[in-house]
């Protein structure tokens, strides 16, 4: 079988299987299916900050924290997705599962799925997942409109969501944390493949 029927049959499956589990798949920049694989997190709204990292709080490395770059231009660190209970082949829009900065090692020597730390101001955390409280490390991605999307943490159900917004702390650094009064905004995002060569020199961020 060639490479572009493979794909085309692939793509038809997945689109097939949202019918069947009544799911919806989250698309990257391109339009393409997210599927398995490493992809990089980036603001729609431009002039605030790049993409995602890692990093500690002030003087402390550890715990992590998800953070935004500071430069529009920087990507950041890709994530990855896993463990969403359909089981459809695509990651889905609107249900529960772990994210994972995708990262060999880090200066805290653990694991870097995301979970809320309730807290720290109920910012989001890279480290072990924890077990005792599972429903901390599981997160959704809500489409907002065209390609993108926000992500919520939604423990007790749709009718219970905290979108995950942006909170600056003392030193200027934007913290992903749950948003948790009426004037706070979701941040909203859009994926990108990683480690795939640039075709062409596309926008990296967008302005609306």
């Amino acid at each position: 079988m060639n490479t572009p029927m493979f794909y085309f049959l692939v793509a038809l499956t997945a689109v097939l299987a949202a019918t069947i589990a009544n799911a919806q798949p989250v698309l990257d920049i391109d339009g393409d299916i997210i599927f398995r694989g490493s992809y990089y997190v980036l603001p729609v709204i431009s002039g605030q900050g790049g993409g995602l990292t890692l990093a500690g709080r002030g003087d402390q490395p550890c715990p992590l924290d998800i953070v935004q770059e500071s430069s529009e231009v920087d990507e950041g660190i890709p994530v990855k997705f896993s463990n969403w209970r359909s089981r459809v082949g695509f990651v889905p829009e609107s249900e529960n599962l772990n994210i994972e900065t995708d990262v060999k090692a880090t200066i805290c020597v653990q694991s870097t799925y995301w979970w809320v730390d309730t807290k720290a101001k109920f910012r989001v955390t890279a480290g072990p997942k924890p077990e005792e409280e599972s429903l901390l490390s599981f997160f959704q991605i809500q489409h907002v409109y065209d390609h993108f999307y926000q992500f919520a943490f939604c423990p007790s159900g749709p009718k219970g969501c905290y979108d995950v917004g942006i909170f600056v702390d003392e030193n200027g650094v934007r913290r992903l944390a749950l948003t948790k009064r009426t004037d706070d905004t979701p941040f909203l995002v859009m994926f990108k493949k990683a480690n795939v060569p640039e075709i062409s020199s596309k926008t990296k961020t967008m302005s609306i």
